[in-house]
């Protein structure tokens, strides 16, 4: 089982940035609930993406855009809500872990996953445990789902930094 001192861990320094202890609690409970529906005994064990190959650890990809995202922020004079960014930064994938399933020692798409993709289900675990709309919106709105969408500029970041790190893995395959 997943325990919170788990993701605090691993997501130590990015959870930082989040002054509102109850929002940071819970996208802490997110990615735990997340871990426990999805039967994860472990979330480093959780693929970035199934469409490369070797594509490396989820929690990596995740610190990579909270990163980038807290780097956009550093660089804008904008009034930007650095608690919701950070936070949509930290579970923009967290759906994947309800969406990917190890079966014959191969990731897949689960039963569930196949109906819904993780920025729905990231989205819909997010609101159930409480978190704000505007961070539910960057979670549902980081891929494609929010393109019709009009984004908040938190989750334009998220949605941006998602793609170039996409994208970067992608070309060195």
């Amino acid at each position: 089982m997943v325990e919170k001192n788990d993701i605090a861990t691993i997501f130590s320094e990015e959870l930082k940035w989040i002054k509102d202890q109850n929002i940071k609690n819970k996208v802490i409970a997110v990615w735990q609930t997340a871990a426990e529906r999805g039967s994860w005994k472990n979330i480093e064990d959780v693929p970035f993406t199934l469409l490369i190959g070797d594509s490396g650890k989820l929690t990596d990809h995740t610190i990579r855009i909270t990163n980038l995202a807290k780097s956009v922020y550093d660089n804008r004079s904008e009034n930007l809500k650095l608690d919701h960014l950070i936070a949509g930064a930290l579970l923009h994938d967290v759906g994947k872990l309800l969406e990917y399933v190890k079966k014959d020692g191969k990731y897949i798409k689960g039963t569930y996953g196949e109906k819904f993709r993780h920025p729905v289900s990231g989205a819909l675990l997010a609101r159930e445990l409480g978190l704000p709309d505007e961070i539910v919106l960057i979670i549902y709105a980081h891929s494609h789902e929010g393109d019709k969408l009009k984004r908040s500029p938190e989750a334009i970041i998220v949605n941006h930094c998602d793609f170039i790190d996409f994208e970067i893995k992608k070309s060195l395959v």
